[in-house]
């Protein structure tokens, strides 16, 4: 079999006359910025979500960038964060001229160690900004009670976290703000770059409508300055058309998470954890071995596109590097980069498919 890492032809496929419609209508109305599209979506992922409001920005990284300025952030503050995540999480920081600080992570979650939180905690704190790493919800019960009895504000990065639940709760409704990545690899993804902010403070969601939309209140009116990132009618459209769908990708991902632990078990592999009190929403299918360059060769020989999310911690990475974060050590996190596996996981997949790549597993585990 030949089966990709990600496969987003078979999804459009499952649904083309919708996304078709959804596109020659915006393209026959010729309205492309902002608009009827762009507040429509909105509005159905907000409540999708659980929040009050949601804006519609250009990217999951700007998300990140006008949450923080929303709430204050600024030159010389520090904002606490992983390194076990993609660099977009970090760099947003760093252009406000802020200071990420790193602190390790929970070996079994992949996600920020609350307890390495309190302890990272200085006169410069302004904000916590935990990953829902793979679709995996951050333990936030106990970041919000962090953030709230130090006057901190909590910033989600659910990038990857469309559909995971914490306590009943969607992440994206929990902390102060949140911010979504739709890039088109996510389970809820656009054809193109994407994003938006939730939350529930309309006065912070204000500011965010604003700083996309080069700070103006009218049209040639601008109070102050700002950034041309706005969610563009063609992707919301898109993501608008897709996400009733959401909800049974994520079953459908679950279910494949469910046959997978199960065909793997006894195969000297950690498969992914989550908590009866947690729904993991799976955009990624991580496992973990010793032996990991083995597996991942040995899946590669049989056609089946493998990933590692992420090989290089953000503070061995150069840019950071350069910015002296060299020095620090973050034990939990450098051993999960050398050791995790990213396998195929869509809604699209087959039994068959999971199957046969349960079996190249165990091949390469001697099983």
């Amino acid at each position: 079999m030949n089966i990709p890492l990600v496969d987003l032809k078979s999804q459009y496929l499952t649904i083309k006359p919708e996304i078709d419609a959804a596109l020659r209508r915006v393209i026959e109305n010729t309205s492309f910025i902002l608009g009827k599209e762009v507040a429509d979506f909105e509005n159905a992922f907000a409540r999708y979500i659980g929040a009050t409001g949601a804006v519609g920005v250009a990217s999951g990284t700007a998300a990140i960038h006008l949450a923080l300025l929303a709430v204050g952030v600024s030159s010389g503050d520090e904002v606490i964060t992983t390194a076990h995540t993609f660099i977009a999480t970090a760099e947003p920081i760093l252009l406000i001229g802020a200071k990420p600080v790193f602190v390790d992570i929970s070996p079994e979650t992949y996600n920020l160690d609350p307890n390495q939180v309190e302890d990272a905690i200085s006169a410069r704190t302004k904000a916590i900004l935990p990953v829902h790493l793979y679709g995996l919800p951050a333990e936030m019960d106990s970041l919000m009670d962090i953030a709230k009895r130090h006057n901190l504000w909590l910033i989600e990065d659910a990038a990857q976290a469309h559909g995971a639940e914490y306590k009943g709760r969607r992440c994206g409704s929990i902390g102060h703000l949140a911010c979504f990545s739709f890039y088109p690899g996510k389970n809820l993804g656009a054809y193109g770059d994407g994003g938006a902010v939730t939350g529930h403070d309309e006065a912070l969601l204000g500011k965010i409508r604003k700083l996309r939309d080069h700070g103006r209140s009218t049209k040639y009116e601008h109070e102050q300055i700002g950034f041309g990132e706005r969610l563009d009618a063609l992707q919301a459209a898109i993501l608008m058309a897709k996400l009733p769908h959401l909800e049974a990708w994520v079953e459908a991902r679950r279910a494949h998470a469910r046959l997978y632990a199960k065909l793997l078990v006894d195969c000297n592999i950690e498969a992914p954890k989550e908590t009866s009190y947690m729904r993991h929403a799976y955009h990624l299918y991580v496992i973990r071995s010793a032996h990991r360059d083995t597996l991942q060769t040995q899946c590669k020989s049989k056609g089946i596109g493998v990933g590692i999310h992420y090989p290089v911690p953000l503070h061995k990475q150069p840019a950071f590097m350069k910015l002296g974060y060299g020095d620090i050590k973050l034990p939990v996190t450098e051993k999960a980069a050398r050791e995790i596996l990213s396998l195929p996981m869509y809604p699209e997949l087959t039994e068959d498919q999971i199957i046969y790549i349960a079996d190249a597993i165990k091949e390469a585990a001697g099983r």
